[in-house]
Formats: C-alpha cells, sequence, structure tokens
C-alpha cells in the first residue's frame, strides 16, 4: 500500500490506479475499527482500487470539543488497511488540506438539513464536513465513495451536495456496524469508563423498543421520542436529542411517510453517542 500526503503525489499515483478500473474512496479521520474496514471491504466490493483518506477535519470541530484529544493512530491505520488491500492511503497534514488561514477558507454548504438535529448542536459542524468531502472528492476524483449510516444525518448531506453539484460520484451508505452488544462502533467509545460501557447499549435498545412500537402502528412520534429521552436521561444519559423523521427528508412524517428513521444523540460522561434506526411503515416493518 502506498501512503502520500501531497495532493500532487495523490494524483501521480491515481493515474495509475484509474487504468486498472473503477475507484472506490473511503474517507475516514482514522483511529480506524471494524467499522471502518466494513466500508473498505464494501468498498472492494465495487471496484478495483479502495482508495483511503486519513485526516482529522479541524473545520469541523467547534469550541470546545475534541479536536485536540481526538485519536490519532496512523501507524496502526496503515497496517490494517494494508492488510484489507488498500491500494493507496491519502493522510495530508492540515497544511495541505488548507493552504489558507481557516477564516478565510471557502466553504460548502448544504442548507436545510444542515442546521438540524446534530448541526443545531454543532454549529457549522456540517459545512466543515461537506466542505472537507468536497476537497477530498476533487483530490481523488472517486468513481464511489462508501459512508457509514451511523452518521446517517451527515450521509444526507453529502447525497445532497453530491447531487447540487453534479459531482460524478456515487455515494454508499454501509448499515452501522455494531458490538455484540449492539452498541454502535465509534473512535469515540474509548472516551466511556468501564461502567459507561456497560450502560451504553441501552441507547441501541431503545431505539429498538421504538421501532417496534412503531411498525406495530404506534404513530405519536412526538410522544415516543419524549418517551425515549425520559427512559435515557434516566439510565444516566444526557440526551441531545431524540428525532422520529422521514429519512427521505429528515423533516417530520407526513401521513403517507413510508420510511422513517429515528436519530438520537446522547451524552454519557465525556462521550457523546449518535446513533438511528430505519423502519419501513406500512409494509415489513423495520429495515
Amino acid at each position: 500500500m502506498n501512503t502520500v500526503q501531497q495532493v500532487e503525489s495523490l494524483r501521480a499515483a491515481l493515474a495509475g490506479l484509474r487504468r486498472e478500473g473503477p475507484i472506490a474512496f473511503v474517507p475516514t479521520m482514522g483511529n480506524l475499527h471494524d467499522g471502518h474496514l466494513a466500508l473498505v471491504r464494501e468498498a472492494r466490493r465495487h471496484a478495483d482500487s479502495v482508495v483511503v483518506s486519513i485526516f482529522v477535519n479541524p473545520l469541523q470541530f467547534g469550541a470546545n470539543e475534541d479536536l485536540d484529544s481526538y485519536p490519532r493512530t496512523l501507524r496502526e491505520d496503515q497496517q490494517a488497511l494494508e492488510a484489507e488491500g488498500v491500494a493507496l492511503l491519502f493522510a495530508p497534514t492540515v497544511e495541505v488540506m488548507y493552504p489558507v488561514p481557516l477564516a478565510q477558507q471557502t466553504r460548502v454548504e448544504v442548507p436545510g438539513i444542515s442546521g438540524l438535529y446534530c448541526g443545531a448542536s454543532r454549529p457549522g459542524h456540517f459545512a466543515g464536513v461537506a466542505t472537507v468531502v468536497c476537497k477530498l472528492f476533487n483530490m481523488v476524483q472517486p468513481d464511489l465513495a462508501v459512508f457509514g449510516k451511523k452518521d446517517f444525518q451527515q450521509l444526507m448531506v453529502i447525497r445532497r451536495m453530491v447531487r447540487d453539484l453534479a459531482m460524478p460520484v456515487q455515494v454508499l451508505g454501509l448499515d452501522t456496524v455494531r458490538e455484540a452488544d449492539g452498541l454502535a462502533m465509534s473512535s469515540r467509545n474509548q472516551y466511556l469508563l468501564p461502567q459507561e460501557r456497560e450502560q451504553a447499549p441501552l441507547l441501541y435498545q431503545t431505539l429498538r423498543e421504538t421501532a417496534a412500537r412503531i411498525s406495530e402502528g404506534e404513530r405519536d412520534y412526538e410522544a415516543l421520542a419524549a418517551a425515549v429521552c425520559s427512559k435515557l436521561a434516566q439510565a444516566g444519559f444526557r440526551p441531545d436529542y431524540v428525532e422520529i423523521v422521514d429519512s427521505r427528508t429528515l423533516l417530520p412524517p407526513a401521513p403517507d411517510s413510508r420510511h422513517i428513521v429515528i436519530l438520537a444523540a446522547a451524552w454519557l460522561g465525556a462521550a457523546r453517542l449518535i446513533d438511528n434506526i430505519e423502519i419501513s411503515v406500512g409494509s415489513s416493518g423495520e429495515e
């Protein structure tokens, strides 16, 4: 596996890969776990070559967030990616990605959905995500890119950006990869203390219970979301939000909505956990 830091080196390496066939891209912030590697495996199913990026993007971190403490494990990540058959790793520095001061950096914004839910809790976060993904897509120019559905709102923002800017990139979403007890895999799970780690699966368990109630016919979505918040708070979580929305629009479901997603974010100790669960209403139930 070739590792490059400069855009010129990236493009030179890509020229050779492109002659071999389609290129799939998996952008990450590193500290890779099995969830990331599942994205790589999915990418390999669809393309001849897989390119991965590792970049802890300062533009998507707000004030007092964990930019400085975010785990950086490049050597271990390189070994894991090489074992998965990744052809090329792009690991740029901040200076390569943002050669001008961040305050002067041109930004990409996806209006509307970027201001909801995680966007409301983390102002500017999705502008940072859209900007860095747009730049990476321009640098790598992949045929397709793979993202995890754990960050469901992020996936929607990226798909909207690609559509609106007519980018020739197919965006695939992969189902959330979970620990054996149901906790969604995340680099931030390591912030959990041992007792908190035992509690953490309750988030997904509660979402599953709520999805079952929706599949059984309950439609008072506000009451259901409030019940989730209450249960989490009683268990020691600090709920940020729980929203039950149309998965196509991220807006409150219309009477004829058939695709629903429960979105949730909650603090447990120092870790902000996010999760979601999709439900097909009026068909076969949970997806």
